[in-house]
Formats: structure tokens, sequence, C-alpha cells
């Protein structure tokens, strides 16, 4: 095998298994090595490809899905330039065939000759296994499909060329890496150790046609949004209002809604805000378009951390990238908290006008903001009506009407998230007959 000759695909994550099988390609025959030795070695390969598998619910040829998973996850000089836009020219696509050619042997190679010699036939089951865990503990099963219908295109590849154009199809359609195969991430901050960008692997499957109302405020949202993954000039956005009303659930629907046309989300809390550059720094070069997401947006007057994030959306001596935008929740419009006391501060303050443009010259970085009002007594009862309906519950609507007024009474009043709690609680009260038909 000549894994020692890959120029691009070279320290890939999780590589271990394929430079240890790749020995044994190369020396399961040779006498300079102890028998027993490969033969374990072989196992303790089958034991990993295992383990690695199963924990990303991989199925069929593990072997090739292996591999697969490895080119799906590499980030290198062509995936990355392929991601989203597709085949690139140059140089650089000569180099990308020569290390295809070398996983087109991998994918083709024949193990029959190393078991017999090894007297260990352990990797016939593991070309056609048959998982019987329907998820994956690390991947959610849309990333764990993909990987495995790409293991079967390359798999039926006859040529290192359309070999090529399988994967850089991949690439195009879906990505690379964590930043490609997953819709959104966090941030995390180890001590003694850089920031890094952590994939959230279960996200809500909300869209915005779950969302009752509000046509006015999410089509404000979804022309930014669309202008923005269409590399048209875009504003970070501010949507705040009052709790319950389905910011959140907006700024998620809008993730799902555009995440194949290659938008991605970065979950970012306050004590975070410091790490903010380094998280640009990290995703500034790629071809997605990222949103950085603040939900809860709001500051004590004690509190410092809004000065960060005001320089890094607009004020720094670096231009923030073109591929970022902030979308951030409140329940403030003003976003700062402030009390009848800094106005008695700014009677006895010289430049009273200069403190309160500081308070308030961080919501005028959002160019866009929509307001999340809480609906009416008979818009509540549509949202009622609407996710019960979606949620197969049958009850006259008078009842139901009346059973929602009476929750919301003692749920925290009239807003979309008291609605779908109310719901959730009829849904819960069902017989287990209705909800296994509900289901």
């Amino acid at each position: 095998m000549r894994t020692s000759e890959l120029m691009l695909y070279k320290n890939m994550e999780s590589g271990q298994i394929l430079k240890d099988m790749t020995f044994l390609m190369e020396n399961y025959e040779s006498e300079y090595y102890n028998r027993e030795d490969l033969r374990s070695l072989l196992f303790e390969c089958v034991n990993r490809l295992l383990e690695l598998s199963v924990s990303h619910g991989f199925e069929g040829n593990l072997w090739h899905t292996y591999l697969t998973y490895l080119l799906a996850n590499d980030e290198n000089a062509y995936s990355t330039s392929c991601e989203i836009v597709g085949e690139t020219g140059g140089s650089i696509n000569e180099i990308a065939l020569h290390d295809f050619a070398i996983f087109k042997e991998l994918f083709d190679y024949d193990f029959t000759a190393m078991e017999e010699r090894l007297d260990a036939s352990c990797m016939e089951i593991l070309l056609d296994y048959k998982n019987g865990n329907s998820g994956g503990k690390v991947y959610n099963r849309r990333v764990r499909d993909r990987i495995c219908d790409l293991s079967r295109v390359l798999g039926k590849a006859e040529s290192a060329r359309e070999f090529k154009d399988g994967i850089t199809q991949f690439y195009k359609e879906f990505g690379v890496g964590k930043l490609g195969l997953h819709k959104a991430f966090r941030v995390e901050h180890p001590e003694h150790k850089g920031v890094q960008i952590v994939p959230i692997t279960n996200i809500a499957h909300v869209h915005l046609d779950d969302l009752v109302g509000y046509e006015i405020a999410k089509k404000k949202l979804i022309d930014n949004t669309k202008a923005f993954v269409e590399g048209r000039k875009a504003n970070n956005c501010l949507l705040f209002g009052d709790a319950g009303t389905g910011k959140s659930s907006s700024i998620k629907a809008i993730l799902n809604q555009y995440y194949d046309q290659g938008l991605r989300m970065i979950e970012v809390y306050k004590h975070q805000f410091k790490d903010l550059n380094d998280v640009i720094a990290q995703i500034k070069n790629r071809n997605y378009r990222f949103i950085i997401y603040m939900d809860d947006l709001s500051f004590e007057e004690f509190e410092i951390e809004y000065k960060y994030l005001k320089a890094v959306i607009e004020g720094g001596l670096e231009k923030k990238p073109e591929n970022v935008l902030i979308y951030a929740t409140s329940n403030r419009r003003h976003l700062i908290r402030e009390t009848f006391r800094d106005k008695a501060d700014r009677d006895e303050e010289l430049h009273t006008n200069d403190t309160v443009q500081e308070k308030l010259s961080l919501v005028a970085r959002f160019g866009v903001t929509i307001y999340f009002g809480s609906p009416d007594k008979k818009e509540f009862q549509e949202i009622v009506r609407v996710l019960a309906e979606k949620g197969g519950i049958h009850m006259p609507l008078d009842e139901l009407y009346l059973e929602a007024n009476k929750w919301e009474l003692s749920h925290g009043g009239l807003s979309g998230r008291t609605a779908q709690q109310f719901v959730d609680y009829l849904l819960g009260q069902a017989p287990q007959e209705e909800q296994e038909q509900i289901g």
C-alpha cells in the first residue's frame, strides 16, 4: 500500500487504524515479524474499527465506511476549497487524484490472503455489518446516513477519477469536517487549551411553519438570512420582546431552513464573549455562512462583557468577516438594564449624553431589530388550535379553548410557550393507546 505517498490526506484524525492496517497489508507475509504479533495487531485493529463504527452508527462494509469517515472529516487544502462551491481549478486537482487513487486501492483491497496467513477470519463479518443501533452515540442519524451513502458510492467507483468525482460532489453538497457535517456548535475553552468549536449533535427540528403567527417578524428574519446565505449584504439581527413568544425557536427554525445552503450556527454565552475573536479566526476563511447566536442576551449595569461584543460587531481594527453575522434574542429592547438610579446618576454627571450613548450603542450595532409581542386572547387560542391539530388532539374547540384559558391563568400568561406546554400536557394525559396512534 502506498499510504506513505499521500500528500493531502496525510495526518487524518482517527487515522491510526489506517496506519496499522497498512502495516499489516505490507508485512503480513514477512518473516521479520512474529506471526502472533501480527495476528494480535489485526484483532486490535478490528476492535478499534468496531468501536468507532458502533459509536457512530455505521453499517454495511465497515472498512469502506471507516475510510469514508476519514475522507469526510479531513480538512485539507482540497476538501476545504471544494466545500459548498465544488471542484476548483489548478494543480491541486491532480494531487487530489493521486491521493484518491491510493484510497481506491484501499477500498478494493482483498483481505482473504491476510486472514488465511494469520489464521484470523475476523474481517468477513465487518464487510457486511448489520447495525442494531438505530442512532449512534456520537453522530446523529442524518450524518450517519450521509457517510454510509457516500461509502456505497465510492465502493462502486470503477476508477480513481470516478472516486474523486464522488467525494468532491459530497464536499459540495455537505461540506467537510465538523463544520460541514453538523448544523450547530457550542464553544468550549478547556483550561490550558485553546478555544474549541464543538458540534451539537441533537438539534430541535423546529421549522418556521411550526410557529403560528408573527408573519411580519418571520418575514423580516427570513429576508435578512436569505440575503446572507446568498452572499448579499445583511445585518446583525436582534429579536426582542416578551418571554415565550418564539424568538429562540425562530432562530433554530432559520438554521434548519438554510442549513443545506451552507448556513451554520455557533452558540456563544455571555461569559464567552472574550473568546469571540478566536472563534471568528477559526471560521472566517471557510465557505460556510456562520451565525453567532446569543440567546437571552442582557446585561446588568455592573457587567462589562457587552464591551467585548461591541468591539467584535463593529469598532475593532480588524473588519468582521463577510461570512459571519450575529443574531441575538432578548427580553429587553436596550439589552443593558437601566434603573431610576441611573437617571439620578446622569443628573449628577457632567456628560450625561455620553453615558446614555455608551449604553445604547450596542443595540445600534444590530442593523435589524424584530419585535415579538405576547399574543392577545384570540391569537393565543389560534396557536393552541394549530398545535393541538398538529399533535393529533381531537377535542371540541369550545372545550379546548376553555381548558387553554384555565391553563394560561396559572402557567405564565398568554404566550406561544404556554400554548405549547398546554398541548404537551394534553398529550401526556392521553391514554397509552391514543399516544401510540398520535406517534
